[in-house]
């Protein structure tokens, strides 16, 4: 069973073409990686995933429905979690997280928070104004917040950015064990490639626009002959040929 389907999708900005019919799938419960350089079209694909863009072309299921025409339906079962999207700066940590509870008629609201403060350490700085957070705690809170609603699918861009390691390492556990705990889906677009040998079934790649490889890392750890995530990255990237001769 597929969490998302895609198929021939496509979105164009007048003359410029930030994703060229790609197509692909992604199992439910698996945690998938959308890899790719600035400017591939990673963060255009996520924002079709979500319904914040309409397509081009092509067709979006998630969760079984389509997200053009019944994205409404899916949204409640959905969130997304990114360091570089900032919450409001003159509410508290508790009150961003209770708005956006209230949008998604979280039932149990307080407790919910309260139970997501102990989980992501929160609680030191719940009733700080956002815009006088670390970057680090942005991160943690903004994670918050995505899992409010105890979602099936979960969409992650550059989750562990501004971490320290010791924190990124925990926080990877954590969205394991929430996989594990719930059965949820998780899409991950990172430039951390030792996160996502550690927590990724399926590795896509995207360059200009299209999907020009995809696999598990040890598939394409065999394809590239290589041993890293990040080698095989740069082989990508740098246009460099595969050992069986075929252009990366």
């Amino acid at each position: 069973m597929s969490a998302i389907e895609v198929a021939g999708l496509t979105k164009r900005f007048g003359s410029v073409v930030a994703v060229d019919r790609i197509g692909f799938s992604v199992a439910a419960g698996s945690c998938t990686a959308l890899l790719g350089g600035n400017g591939a079209g990673k963060t255009t694909t996520l924002s079709m995933l979500l319904g914040l863009l309409l397509p081009s072309e092509g067709s979006i299921r998630v969760l079984g429905q389509d997200m053009v025409r019944h994205r409404y339906r899916v949204l409640p079962r959905l969130n997304f979690s990114s360091p570089y999207v900032d919450l409001p700066h003159r509410l508290t940590v508790r009150e961003n997280l209770t708005v956006y509870g209230h949008l998604y008629c979280v039932a149990g609201l307080k407790a919910r928070i309260a139970e997501l403060a102990r989980e992501l350490d929160l609680t030191d700085f719940i009733d700080r104004p956002a815009g006088k957070l670390s970057a680090g705690q942005k991160t943690r809170v903004s994670l918050a917040r995505a899992l409010l609603n105890r979602p099936d699918l979960l969409l992650l861009d550059e989750p562990t950015a501004s971490l320290d390691p010791d924190t990124a390492d925990w926080l990877r556990r954590y969205f394991l064990d929430y996989r594990a705990q719930t059965g949820a889906t998780l899409l991950l677009a990172s430039h951390n490639m030792t996160e996502v040998e550690r927590m990724c079934d399926q590795v896509l790649i995207m360059k200009r626009g299209g999907i020009v490889d995809r696999g598990s890392p040890a598939e394409l750890f065999a394809r590239y002959d290589r041993t890293t995530m990040e080698e095989v990255f740069l082989d990508i990237a740098r246009d460099r040929r595969r050992p069986d001769g075929v252009a990366a």
